[in-house]
C-alpha cells in the first residue's frame, strides 16, 4: 500500500514485509507466492543478484518469475564493477518509493546478511572517503593483514572487539575511515551506533524460513546439480573470460563461482562430481552461518517450518 499521513500530516514511509532465511529453504518461492496473493511488488536483497551475468551461479528468478511478479534490485550493475551497501540502500529506497507511488505493496526477500541488516539499523555512514585514502589502504590489503592491523592500531588502541581483526575487508574499511575523518575507531564506532536506519520510517514484519538440516542437505545438492546441468561452467567461463573476477571482489568470492574457478585451475580435477562436492561443502558451511546469524542480528516476528514437500 501508498505511505499514510500520519496524524501530524507527515506523510509516513510504506511497509515492509520482509522474507529472509538461509540459502535453499525457499525464499524466492514463497515471496513469489506473497506477492501474488498481496498485490505486491519484489525487493530482492541479495547482493550477488545485482550482478547482470551472474545468472545461474546466484540461482536468480527466472524471467517467467519476474514476469509474473515484477522484481527490484535485480540486475542494476556489471559485476565488473564496484558495489557497496550504500548503494544498494540507495537503489533499495528508490524502488520502494516507485512501487508504493503505484498503490503496490512491498515484499523484500533474501538472505544477504549485510544488505539485509540495512533494513532494521545503520549499516554504513555518509563520511567521504578521500581517493588517496583508498589508494594507500589498497596498498596496505596488498601488503597483507598484518600491515592493516598495524595501521590500525594507533587509532584503535588494544584492539577493542567490536572489529573482526581478522577480517581484512573490515580492517580495511575501518582503516579508511579513521583515516579520512582523524577519528580514533572508538569514537567513529559510537557515531555509527547512534546513527538512524536507512528504513527507521517503514513498519516492518519479518518472517524467517527454517528448514530441517537433512531437507537444506537435499536441496543445496538438487540445486547444485542443476546449475551444473543448466550451465554454470560455461557461465563462469564466459565471465572469467571478461576479467570479471578480480581478486578478493564479491563475485570472485561468491560460493559456486569461486569453487568453479579452482576447479577449472586445477584442470577440472574429478570432474563435475568433484565440483559439485566442493560447491555443497561451501554452501552447506554457509547455511551454518546464516542460522546463527539470523538468531542474533535481526528481530524475526514470525518463524515458519517448511517442510520437505513445500
Amino acid at each position: 500500500m501508498a505511505g499514510r499521513r500520519s496524524g501530524r500530516g507527515a506523510v509516513s514511509e510504506p511497509p515492509l514485509f520482509i522474507i529472509t532465511g538461509a540459502t535453499a529453504t525457499g525464499k524466492s518461492a514463497r515471496a513469489v507466492a506473497w506477492a501474488r496473493e498481496n498485490d505486491a511488488e519484489i525487493v530482492s536483497c541479495d547482493s550477488l543478484l545485482v550482478y547482470r551475468g551472474m545468472d545461474i551461479g546466484t540461482a536468480k528468478p527466472s524471467s517467467q518469475e519476474r514476469a509474473g511478479v515484477p522484481h527490484h534490485c535485480i540486475d542494476i550493475v556489471e559485476p565488473s564493477e564496484a558495489f557497496s551497501v550504500a548503494a544498494y540502500i540507495t537503489a533499495a529506497k528508490a524502488a520502494i518509493c516507485d512501487i508504493s507511488t503505484r498503490g503496490k505493496r512491498v515484499v523484500v526477500v533474501g538472505g544477504s546478511g549485510f544488505y539485509l541488516r540495512a533494513f532494521y539499523g545503520a549499516v554504513t555512514d555518509d563520511l567521504p572517503i578521500p581517493q588517496e585514502v583508498v589508494d594507500r589502504v589498497r596498498a596496505l590489503q596488498a601488503e597483507g593483514l598484518e600491515a592493516l592491523q598495524a595501521a590500525l592500531e594507533p587509532f584503535a588502541p588494544g584492539r577493542p572487539d567490536f572489529l573482526d581483526w581478522r577480517n581484512p575487508r573490515r580492517v580495511a574499511k575501518a582503516l579508511e575511515r579513521c583515516m579520512a575523518g582523524g577519528m580514533p575507531l572508538s569514537e567513529l564506532h559510537a557515531r555509527f551506533r547512534s546513527a538512524t536506519g536507512a528504513f527507521a520510517a517503514n513498519a516492518r514484519q519479518t518472517l524467517l524460513l527454517e528448514r530441517a538440516p537433512e531437507d537444506i542437505a537435499a536441496r543445496i545438492e538438487r540445486r547444485t546439480r542443476a546449475m551444473i546441468s543448466a550451465g554454470l561452467v560455461e557461465e563462469v567461463v564466459r565471465l572469467r573470460d571478461l576479467g570479471v573476477f578480480r581478486t578478493g571482489t564479491p563475485p570472485e568470492r561468491a560460493i559456486g563461482y569461486k569453487e568453479t574457478l579452482a576447479w577449472l585451475a586445477a584442470n577440472r580435477a574429478g570432474g563435475k562430481e568433484a565440483l559439485l562436492a566442493a560447491i555443497v561443502v561451501a554452501t552447506r558451511q554457509l547455511v551454518a552461518k546464516q542460522r546463527k546469524w539470523f538468531r542474533s542480528q535481526i528481530p524475526v516476528d514470525e518463524t515458519i517450518f517448511l517442510q520437505a514437500e513445500e
